[in-house]
């Protein structure tokens, strides 16, 4: 009989389970609910496809992108998996024929979209299979408080609920904080599940923000690009003109882009997905829609043009670089205009006829806000951006990492400081010593007579200075004040031969301190 390991290895070509998910895989077989938060590439898909082959009836995958399940279905049957997907990305001729092959027993895994486990045709053929398992893919669009909200997740439950046998429920996120959580416990009902978060932090990701200008954003990033070399990247923008301009940017100057956006024909998203895949183009300039699903190793770097509506989205955006665990950099460029722009698409959002109540919506874009004040407070915080993330998913941090523009960045101003304080220090040991030597070449220190002469001195410099409205220092140093209690000169000759004395200053200002000594100690005549 097969076992995790061999399907494992067999079925997917690992030799051994990722940090985390063999403990899942055996809970689902067991029966036992799951609800795992796991970052992007630690491998959430195998937590459920591994059971999924063990288990005896049907899995179905609920799933909120058509693309996502897509590559997901076609990845399985090319490793030699029986599964499909029901979505309406098919004819209806299409559909019936894959509802009649799963009645059939073709499958082993369906992946659909949530809105289909309320049709009717469907909900038959669950009632009439053993489904063994459901899995809630993208969990976290089941809660208001999550990034993308689908209400129609809400209605899982009861789907779930409605079938002969309750299968064991498995539901998975990327991202989520303990809010998010709570949701996904409730909406779901999941039963005394066992829950696992592997751990935010990607050490080997580098994290950076940057403050740009709109008309400054083309130069920032052609320079961040050009750096990289021929390195794989992505590059995110919010808007699908944005997408195409920024492409066209990068093509004029030579670089191979390309773009992805769901305004582009389907099939060239297909094409320029593959040539990003296949490494025959090196940057993949996409908004949101690119990513979900894409496994692409060795992705050196995602700039994101604009900052993202919230901290989760901007994680597992981010957290495609990277994934084979080679040091890679996530950089945001963010503007003010950014802000402006989420808050156009979240009023949008408010306006539209998608047939919640006017409260849901209301109650919707308050916790869009509530997210957006966090991606704001990260892209312009002075402290760790790593020790940020990772307090905002609920996760503990030192604070600093050593790895992010604001660590390096302070790490780099303490050093500067430490240097020009010991280069003052050095300055202050030197100017002692000369300030000794003076003082033994003038006969030691001052006479009660010379104490009272450099009094009237520093008066004269205090008065000549409010007059021009500069420093004190500018006009003569304590050094040179002393010297000349010591030395006494009675004219310019004498005055200039003072260390510290310029012709300039002599010209400027030496009359009125002759004055003073002559006044003082009178002439030599």
């Amino acid at each position: 009989m097969a076992d995790p390991h061999s399907i494992l290895k067999k079925v997917f070509g690992y030799d051994s389970f990722r940090p985390g998910q063999e403990d899942i895989v055996r809970r689902l077989l067991d029966g036992q609910d799951v609800l795992a938060v796991m970052p992007t590439g630690a491998g959430k898909s195998i937590c459920y496809q591994v059971p999924a082959l063990l288990l005896p009836g049907i899995t179905i995958v609920v799933s909120p992108l058509v693309s996502l399940m897509k590559d997901q279905v076609g990845a399985l049957v090319q490793a030699g998996v029986a599964a499909a997907f029901l979505n309406n990305s098919l004819t209806d001729n299409q559909k019936a024929l894959m509802l009649r092959r799963a009645r059939e027993g073709w499958y082993k895994i369906i992946y659909v979209a949530p809105e289909r486990l309320e049709m009717p045709g469907f909900q038959r053929f669950a009632q009439e299979k053993l489904i063994s398992m459901v899995t809630v893919d993208e969990a976290h669009c089941i809660s208001q408080w999550g990034q993308d909200f689908r209400p129609s997740y809400l209605r899982i439950k009861e789907f779930v609920d409605s079938l002969p046998n309750r299968p064991v429920v498995g539901a998975f996120t990327a991202t989520a904080t303990a809010r998010v959580r709570d949701d996904i416990r409730s909406h779901l009902e999941l039963h005394q599940p066992y829950e696992v978060t592997t751990g935010f932090d990607r050490p080997n990701l580098y994290f950076e923000t940057r403050r740009a200008l709109p008309s400054q954003k083309p130069k920032e990033l052609l320079d961040l690009v050009l750096r990289e070399g021929d390195n794989a990247g992505i590059v995110y923008c919010s808007t699908t003109k944005q997408v195409d301009e920024t492409a066209r940017l990068l093509q004029s100057r030579g670089i191979r882009a390309a773009a992805y956006h769901a305004k582009l024909d389907a099939e060239v998203r297909r094409k320029n997905q593959d040539d990003f895949l296949y490494d025959r183009v090196q940057i993949m300039v996409a908004t949101n829609a690119f990513g979900m699903g894409i496994d692409k190793p060795n992705v050196r770097f995602v700039i994101h043009y604009n900052m993202p509506k919230d901290l989760e989205s901007y994680y597992q955006e981010a957290g495609r670089a990277g994934r084979d665990g080679l040091p890679s950099r996530c950089i945001l460029l963010y503007s003010g205009t950014d802000v402006r722009t989420i808050r156009f698409f979240i009023d949008k959002e408010i306006e539209a006829d998608n047939g919640l109540p006017a409260d849901v919506k209301a109650e919707a874009a308050r916790k869009a806000e509530e997210r957006l004040k966090y991606m704001t407070f990260y892209s312009t915080t002075q402290k760790c951006l790593r020790r940020f993330m990772l307090n905002y998913f609920g996760e503990a941090a030192p604070e600093k990492c050593g790895n992010c523009s604001c660590c390096l960045f302070a790490e780099q101003n303490a050093q500067e400081v430490e240097q020009r304080a010991a280069a003052a220090k050095q300055r202050a040991a030197a100017n002692s010593r000369r300030l000794s030597a003076r003082r033994a070449a003038a006969g030691g220190d001052l006479s009660e007579a010379d104490e009272k002469l450099l009094g009237k001195l520093f008066e004269a410099r205090k008065r000549l200075a409010a007059k021009q409205r500069v420093p004190a220092f500018n006009i003569f140093s304590d050094a040179v004040l002393r010297e000349m209690a010591q030395k006494k000169p009675r004219d310019m000759d004498e005055l200039i031969r003072i260390n510290g004395v310029g012709e300039h200053p002599a010209m400027m200002y030496g009359k009125d301190f002759l004055r003073v000594i002559i006044r003082e100690v009178g002439s030599r005549e």
